[in-house]
């Protein structure tokens, strides 16, 4: 690898981590100092279980990030801070237990309440990150790059909907939907931990 001791005015990178598969542009402010730009993108198939429910999942990580690089020791390493501009979201859809659901503790048949659906989102869409690396963006030639830190995105955010079914008596179609209150706030309580999303990621810049 080229140059990887030395700064340049600007340099450009691929990787891959957690956050997704994404890219980054790089320009020197200072000898130790640079700014970094870029986007990240991932979309997958999970499962999310919750105290009553089990839901298919379908995370969607789209993350922009504006970086500071700060490397007072030599460019091999670095630390990292800033802000990730997030709309990550998992989209979720409930699967009844059988031939019922138990929402918030209550039992009902699952031809009463229909289809189970929501979205959990990320309680900040900005996102502050702290993190150490390996490399810089903008140092000269072609060199790996790497990220370790995590993004305090907040606790995330839980709505979901209940269609009743067609034959679903309008009373018993209200006691479902504040069921389905409790149930997304069960949803939420099980994935706060979330709100420290780690991010880790490899990849290669070209410096120039």
């Amino acid at each position: 690898m080229a140059g990887a001791g030395v700064a340049s005015a600007a340099g450009v990178g691929i990787r891959v981590g957690t956050t997704g598969i994404g890219g980054d542009v790089a320009w020197d402010l200072v000898p130790t100092l640079s700014a970094r730009v870029g986007y990240s993108y991932l979309s997958f198939s999970t499962t999310v279980d919750s105290t009553d429910v089990k839901y298919d999942a379908k995370p969607k990580l789209s993350n922009g990030n504006l970086f500071l690089d700060w490397a007072p020791f030599g460019p091999f390493f670095r630390f990292t801070g800033g802000v990730v501009l997030n709309d990550n979201k998992v989209d979720v859809t409930a699967q009844p237990n059988g031939a019922t659901y138990t929402l918030g503790g209550v039992t009902y048949p699952a031809a009463a309440v229909g289809t189970l659906s929501g979205t959990v989102k990320a309680g900040n869409s900005a996102a502050p990150y702290l993190g150490i690396g390996y490399g810089r963006v903008a140092g000269a030639g072609v060199n790996l790059y790497g990220d370790l830190g995590v993004m305090f995105q907040g606790s995330p955010k839980a709505t979901l909907t209940a269609t009743c079914g067609p034959a679903t008596p309008p009373a018993l179609c209200a006691q479902i939907q504040a069921s389905t209150v409790t149930e997304a706030n069960d949803l939420q309580d099980s994935i706060r931990n979330f709100k420290y999303f780690p991010v880790v990621s490899i990849g290669v810049t070209i410096g120039f």
